[in-house]
């Protein structure tokens, strides 16, 4: 029923087509005829006249159409007359009808000049055409040229197929007639899509490029034949599964030949069916090198038309048939030829080296031109995967296939040697690789095993020698093929002179890390720091072997950058291989050295990162083990153990190297090893205090009141040191690592010392010794500390910052006087669960209107308006704490005198300020 109405709808569609139709042609027959009377006199005519003429005689809907024809008859007939041959042309795209006419054409000899036209007639000034008109053409169009051709190819295809089935159903005619009668239909159609092109249809409709009807014939005639041969041999049995195989491969690869004329849609039919025939054809004893020759062929015939045709997208349709079928054949397959596997991924890389992007096909292209071929990576991605499993599945690992994974992944690099323009085959190769050699490093070494990594906490790739081999010969190829592919583009095409670079330090590091990691000491191995070293040398040299290629010579591009840095990140590797935990951490601060000193010679932009990376890899070692030796090792000795040139020796080697950078490439490098010096200077001193403080033990306890004040001067004098630094040497660092000093301190100070560690609320004691006691460390000396840097940023820093310092000044001067009164009454242990006395709270109101009064005055003398504020404050905290403390708390006398002092106390404060308000009119 379905189908009927499809009938039916078309048969009504294609009258209507046709119908409408007859006029279109009558127009196109008198634009020819204008044209042709044009050429044959040789005289132009007026635009308005030859609109009249035209518009004779023909419907309201094609009068729109002629006029521009009309008015651009003048330079039509010069243009034809120059070359009779397109009048050929013409009569041939319009249709049959006109090919008589085009000898008339060419015999009209050259024209006269054509006369000027007015502004109101200028050539190609077409007049809109209605809305609608628009659309109905617009329809009309999609209905006649493409939907009706479209509609028509898929209804004989399935025609075709209905026929066989029906035949089958019905029991007319045996199944070698009904075979053979599809096999005719099929055969006809081809033969009637070749008589249609020769006849008239060599161009396609204009408009209708994707529905042109000799293709569509050719696809559903091909798609008859396969289902007829595939009939012949599932069904009935007629033939074998080798004739089969033969018979539709070769129908596949005629469809794919064909589409050398009959366009890419086509060719998409006959690769479909191409790639299918394997699945078609069953066989009790698959031969996989049956399998592979004829997809390498279909491979091969794909990718010369998608060359001559430059059809990107059917070459990686082609490669990813290949290589999904190679994927299936060594999963499912229960006893895989790995010789069959190695051949069909050395004939793809073939088939892109020497026919997809062969020299000899390429017209007007470089093959070495600065992009890269997109369809490459299909290919790429399934030989990196054919390879990564060869080397990791334990099924082909264990009997030492890994091999024939190398040699695929060495051919990647190899064709992307060669070509260019197949650069994504050096990232599957480099991607696999990594894969591969990270995978056989244990769980258990990098503390991975309570993760279940693998298949019961084991590698997920054998490492046996076979690997070890395999790993170094990767390596080497990588190295070599890297840095020579980066020398040979380093002046032409930085960006894949970088990648290629990249992949040649990438590759070498990963393959000697998992070696190391899988079969040497981790702690300390001679045997594999000397590789590391030599890697060291290797990358600078080949670096600066880079450099003297590029344009201009040594700028220090990104290959450059590239094989630099993996020097500076094979030097860390030897550290830490020839080296104990000490040692390495000392060494690896030093090294920072290295590369700033290089600058005298070399002003590469990346060696002053390379010191940096020094810098951040040790600050990476203090992290994980601050004891920089383990706890079990350091020595408790005051300052002189590992703690000192632990921390010293890269806080003194990162000065320095900022010292060197700014004197040669300066930046960014110069800014964060000044940085850097600054931390771990700091990191010094809190470190070899912190030692000091809980008897050699920093790995353990929590940390003081003592030691966090300590902690608090060392940074606070860190901020005047680097406020003090910047005002010599201008830094932005300096800068903005002076003011973070100062914040961190202010955020320490109003998280520990008010809150945290606070006495009044930890008990801890603050010391037998009256003044020298923990409070006059705690808070006394922060308090000088903050108040003097406040005064020595006030114009060096923004006002803010001046501002958080000096009210941090008061608040611990305020804090140190309170608890000091506190501890006068209260001994060593001042908690505030031991209640208060009378005498004690009036002595705080006392107290707290006496700072109040010194804050005013320092304030006026210091023309500080942060102090007085502050002043403000706390005597308005007085204030409340006489009215609703002392007035319900103190008895007699106490209570008297606390508002006695009070009153006079504000009273003395309001002469002051009229005082200050009238002396300031009179000088106003």
């Amino acid at each position: 029923m379905f189908f009927s109405l499809i009938a039916i709808a078309a048969v009504i569609a294609l009258f209507v087509i046709v119908s409408r139709q007859q006029n279109r042609i009558a127009l196109v027959e008198r634009e020819l005829g204008v044209l042709r009377g044009l050429v044959q006199s040789g005289a132009s005519l007026s635009a308005p006249k030859a609109a009249d003429a035209t518009q004779e005689g023909l419907p309201e809907e094609a009068k729109a159409a002629v006029a521009p024809a009309a008015r651009s008859a003048d330079g039509a007939a010069e243009e034809i007359a120059a070359k009779p041959e397109a009048a050929e042309e013409a009569a041939a795209a319009a249709g049959p009808w006109t090919k008589a006419q085009a000898p008339a054409a060419q015999s009209a000899g050259p024209s006269k000049p054509a006369q000027p036209v007015s502004a109101t007639e200028t050539p190609g000034a077409e007049p809109p055409a209605p809305a609608k008109a628009a659309r109905q053409s617009d329809v009309e169009t999609a209905l006649g040229t493409r939907w009706a051709v479209w509609v028509g190819g898929i209804a004989l295809a399935l025609g075709g197929l209905f026929l066989i089935r029906y035949t089958i159903e019905a029991g007319i005619f045996g199944p070698g007639v009904r075979l053979t009668m599809a096999g005719v239909l099929g055969l006809v159609l081809i033969g009637g899509a070749e008589f249609i092109r020769r006849t008239g249809f060599k161009v396609p409709v204009q408009g209708a490029a994707g529905a042109y009807i000799p293709a569509i014939l050719t696809g559903a005639g091909a798609f008859i034949l396969f289902g007829t041969v595939y009939a012949a041999h599932g069904i009935y049995g007629f033939i074998g599964p080798a004739t089969a195989f033969v018979l539709l491969g070769a129908i596949g690869v005629a469809t794919i030949g064909a589409s050398l004329l009959h366009g890419m849609a086509l060719a998409g039919i006959g690769l479909v069916g191409a790639m299918v025939t394997p699945a078609l054809v069953a066989s009790q004893a698959p031969n996989p090198w049956a399998l592979f020759v004829y997809l390498a062929i279909v491979l091969a015939a794909t990718a010369a038309i998608a060359r001559i045709r430059d059809w990107r997208a059917l070459v990686a349709a082609a490669f990813a048939g290949t290589g999904i079928w190679t994927i299936l054949y060594m999963v499912d397959a229960p006893d895989v030829n790995l010789a069959a596997v190695l051949f069909i991924g050395l004939a793809t890389l073939a088939v892109l080296a020497f026919v997809w992007l062969g020299l000899f096909l390429v017209t007007g292209r470089d093959d070495a031109a600065r992009g890269f071929d997109w369809p490459s990576i299909v290919p790429g991605f399934f030989i990196a995967l054919s390879a990564l499993g060869l080397s990791v599945d334990p099924a082909f690992a264990s009997a030492g296939d890994a091999l024939h994974g190398a040699v695929l992944l060495a051919a990647l690099v190899a064709v992307a040697l060669y070509r260019p323009r197949a650069l994504p085959l050096v990232f599957a190769a480099g991607i696999a690789t990594v894969l591969i050699y990270l995978g056989i490093i244990p769980p258990a070494t990098i503390g991975a095993n309570a993760l279940d990594v693998g298949l019961d906490a084991q590698p997920l790739a054998s490492s046996d020698t076979l690997t070890f081999r395999i790993g170094i010969a990767l390596g080497l190829i990588f190295l070599a093929a890297g840095f020579w592919a980066a020398r040979r583009f380093a002046a032409t095409a930085s960006l894949r002179a970088a990648c290629w670079a990249a992949w040649g330090v990438i590759a070498p590091l990963t393959v000697l890390t998992a070696l190391w990691l899988t079969f040497g000491d981790i702690d300390r191995d001679l045997g594999y720091a000397l590789p590391a070293l030599l890697l060291v040398l290797a990358f600078a040299a080949g670096g600066e072997w880079i450099a003297r290629a590029e344009e201009p010579p040594l700028t220090g591009g990104p290959a450059v950058s590239f094989a630099l840095g993996g020097a500076g990140v094979a030097g860390l590797l030897m550290l830490h291989m020839a080296f104990g935990s000490g040692w390495t951490t000392v060494l690896l601060g030093a090294a920072a050295v290295v590369p700033a000193l290089a600058t005298r010679w070399r002003s590469y932009p990346v060696l002053g990162w390379v010191a940096v990376g020094a810098a951040v890899a040790v600050l990476a070692r203090v992290a994980f083990d601050p004891t920089i030796v383990g706890a079990a090792f350091l020595s408790r000795t005051p300052v002189f153990n590992w703690l000192l040139p632990g921390y010293g020796v890269p806080a003194l080697a990162s000065g320095f190297a900022a010292w060197q950078l700014a004197r040669t490439t300066n930046g960014r490098p110069r800014l964060a090893m000044e940085a850097a010096s600054a931390l771990f200077a700091l990191l010094t001193i809190a470190m070899l205090v912190r030692h000091a403080m809980h008897g050699g033990v920093i790995d353990t306890g929590t940390v003081t009141l003592a030691e966090q004040a300590i902690y608090t001067l060392i940074a606070l004098g860190a901020g005047a040191m680097l406020v003090a630094i910047d005002m010599r040497s201008p830094s932005s660092v300096l800068r903005y690592g002076s003011m973070a000093a100062g914040v961190i301190s202010a955020g320490l100070i109003a998280v520990q010392h008010f809150v945290v560690l606070n006495p009044l609320l930890t008990d801890e004691s603050t010391g037998t010794i009256p003044v020298f006691n923990l409070l006059f460390l705690a808070y006394l000396l922060p308090a000088i500390a903050a108040g003097a840097l406040a005064l020595y940023v006030r114009d060096k820093r923004p006002r803010w910052y001046a501002a958080m310092l000096a009210l941090i000044a008061s608040l611990l001067a305020f804090a140190y006087a309170t608890l000091s009164v506190r501890r006068l009454f209260k001994g060593e242990f001042i908690a505030l669960w031991s209640g208060l006395g009378q005498l004690e709270t009036y002595t705080y109101s006392a107290l707290w209107l006496v700072i109040g009064v010194a804050l005013l005055t320092a304030g006026v003398w210091l023309k500080s308006q942060v102090l007085r504020i502050g002043s403000a404050v706390l005597i308005a905290v007085a204030v409340l704490k006489v009215f609703l403390f002392d007035m319900s708390e103190l008895e007699g006398v106490l209570r008297a005198l606390s508002f006695i002092g009070l009153g006079a106390v504000l009273i003395g404060i309001g002469l002051f300020y009229q005082r200050l308000l009238t002396r300031a009119a009179r000088k106003g």
